[in-house]
């Protein structure tokens, strides 16, 4: 087994999983605290690896595209101190980080683990229930029901529609955005058969987000969601087969401003392009589906 017991929290790996706990320094972000403990399957890892400095160093993971729905919900847009699959190392505890990595490419090897994308989860999300408090509203989930309840400083018109309950099984979607510079951020959820492009300040389907301390702590709602909801590549793979049977492509409900719909469109390309090259989309299969995300864009 190696580990290695930081402030800023232990990895320990025992040739089957990485396990990531979050340390109790008072540096260690909300988010990661809240998150709590992350088993990591050696079977989702891409990679790891060790990047020395003069005073810290730090341990990265990089998991298989798509085998995280928390990777997935917030596209990469988790800053460094709330990101779990880093790790800061002390300078007198280098031989120890490059111990782990050692250990872990190693299993890796040994389990010819592929590095290429995966067609299902294989970390099940944040524990539920789940409620969170940020921006103009509250937002709790319990598995399979989204509320969304607002406070005091919503918008008068959104605030009208009182509160929403959401099924899992009524979405297509969510995403989670951090405010950036000027521009705020917001929960989102697409409701199937419910286009908007509503801002998220007036739709009733998203909590807005101001950039405050608790903002990070709703990826964990758009998390626990995204792991209820089908893979993205069975969606792709879904989406082929409508094609090729000539049925009617439902587009999935685009929401929020057209530069968000445009991400998304190539969000999916970029899936479908990972698919054909790992082997589940043929190179009929790939033309076919692409076609029809053009056709959105």
């Amino acid at each position: 087994m190696a580990e290695i017991i930081q402030k800023d929290g232990t990895w320990t790996f025992d040739g089957d999983a990485l396990r990531l706990t979050p340390g109790r320094d008072k540096n260690v972000s909300l988010f990661r605290k809240t998150l709590g403990e992350l088993v990591v399957p050696l079977g989702a890892l891409a990679g790891v690896s060790f990047e020395q400095g003069r005073k810290a160093g730090r341990l990265r993971l990089r998991l298989r595209d798509g085998a995280d729905p928390l990777l997935h919900a917030t596209g990469g847009r988790l800053t460094e101190p709330n990101d779990p699959y880093q790790l800061f190392v002390e300078s007198d505890r280098y031989g120890v980080a490059e111990y782990v990595v050692d250990e872990v490419r190693n299993a890796l090897l040994l389990d010819q683990v592929p590095a290429a994308p995966v067609a299902e989860y294989l970390l099940p999300g944040p524990a539920v229930p789940l409620s969170v408090s940020a921006g103009d509203g509250t937002a709790s989930f319990d598995g399979e029901r989204v509320r969304l309840e607002w406070n005091w400083k919503t918008e008068d018109a959104k605030a009208a529609a009182g509160i929403r309950t959401l099924a899992v099984t009524d979405l297509d979607g969510v995403e989670w955005l951090p405010a950036v510079g000027l521009e705020n951020g917001c929960l989102r959820f697409s409701v199937k058969n419910a286009p908007t492009k509503a801002p998220p300040k007036y739709d009733p389907n998203s909590v807005e987000l101001w950039g405050f301390k608790k903002d990070p702590l709703m990826a964990l709602i758009a998390a626990a969601v995204q792991a209820r909801l089908p893979h993205p590549a069975r969606a792709a793979a879904t989406d082929v087969r409508d094609v090729r049977e000539g049925r009617p492509e439902l587009p999935s409900a685009p929401v929020g401003s057209a530069e968000d719909d445009h991400d998304a469109l190539l969000r999916r390309l970029r899936e479908l392009g990972e698919l054909r090259r790992t082997g589940v989309l043929t190179d009929e299969e790939f033309t076919l589906a692409k076609q029809a995300v053009l056709k959105r864009m």
